[in-house]
């Protein structure tokens, strides 16, 4: 449901109904679907926000978010901090042990997550005008979520190399959307990237370029454009996934597709749902004349005579409305 209603969002989730990704599973019921953390899907970071912006986004709200969200990234910086610290730790227990501990993969998706509930509120998609809350659990009604699954596993080679050497590509990428900054100082002001005055210099990324436009259409008609909405998710949904991949938390690299749009793209559904069951007409069809045609070896037979008696059965058929006429010549 969309965003700004009094119903919660749900967006789309493949894993089971209460599983949580970043804590240890529950045993599911025979009823719930057929994925295991044992086999998680092609993408196990999930990146989801509403399918549309919210319709009561107000004209002017984005002009002063930047005030409102000073008391969230006070509390992510030093989040940051323990973040870079705990990821230090979770890379030599990969490294010994080829698993990520529990505790510091839930902190860190934690911080993942609130970070992505505040980029999406401020100036990473101006996505809605509710204010994200100070939590680094799971916020259902909340139109921004994220969600890791946990590895069981991680290689200890690939731990060496997945956060710089693999990551390069990427890393090129994300420097375009994000933007950078660059120069050097000499120590009397000169140096490469600084101008006369020794400032350095920086780019806008593109998804700050994006968002302005998306801000100015808001102040003056009221809208945010859907098509720019669903671009602007998609690449913070790159850049999401390459920073769970860096902060050694998957070993799925992360693909070189823009899946653009607020619900996390659907591709992976079939790894992910039960074996389709025959719709209730064709199991009657399998259970009777196929049945028949099994067991008795005459196939084609139980067939034929199961198209007799359809015609039979429905006096309205243009087969009947035929033969009746002829009935009465004779």
């Amino acid at each position: 449901m969309p965003p700004g209603t009094d119903q919660p969002y749900e967006p789309y989730q493949p894993y089971p109904s209460g599983q949580s990704t970043s804590s240890p599973s529950s045993p599911s019921s025979s009823s719930s679907s057929s994925f295991s953390p044992a086999s998680p899907p092609a993408q196990p970071v999930l990146v989801d926000a509403a399918p549309t912006p919210d319709p009561r986004l107000s004209r002017w709200l984005w002009l002063v978010k930047w005030v409102l969200v000073i008391p969230h990234w006070i509390i992510l910086a030093f989040l940051w901090v323990a973040f870079v610290i705990l990821t230090v730790v979770a890379f030599f227990a990969i490294l010994f042990t080829g698993r990520y501990p529990r505790a510091i993969f839930g902190f860190n998706v934690g911080v993942l997550r609130w970070t992505w509930r505040v980029h999406y509120y401020s100036y990473g998609a101006l996505g809605t005008d509710r204010y994200p809350p100070f939590t680094l659990a799971d916020a259902p009604d909340y139109p921004a979520r994220l969600e890791i699954a946990y590895p069981e596993r991680l290689s200890r080679g690939l731990v060496l190399v997945k956060w710089w050497l693999l990551a390069i590509p990427h890393y090129l990428v994300i420097a375009v959307l994000l933007g950078w900054s660059w120069g050097w100082d000499d120590g009397a002001g000169r140096g490469m990237g600084f101008d006369a005055d020794g400032r350095g210099g920086s780019s806008w990324g593109l998804i700050q370029i994006l968002v302005v436009i998306a801000a100015v259409a808001l102040l003056f008609t009221g809208r945010y454009p859907r098509p720019l909405y669903a671009l602007v998710i998609g690449l913070d949904r790159w850049v999401l996934r390459v920073a769970a991949y860096t902060a050694l938390m998957t070993d799925v690299y992360p693909p070189f597709r823009l899946d653009q749009g607020g619900p996390e793209p659907r591709a992976w559904d079939a790894d992910l749902a039960s074996p389709a069951e025959p719709p209730a007409g064709d199991a009657g069809g399998h259970l009777g004349g196929h049945a028949g045609g099994h067991l008795g070896g005459e196939a084609s037979g139980g067939a034929s005579a199961r198209a007799r008696v359809d015609d039979q059965a429905d006096p309205g058929t243009p087969v009947e409305d035929e033969r009746r006429p002829n009935q009465t010549d004779r």
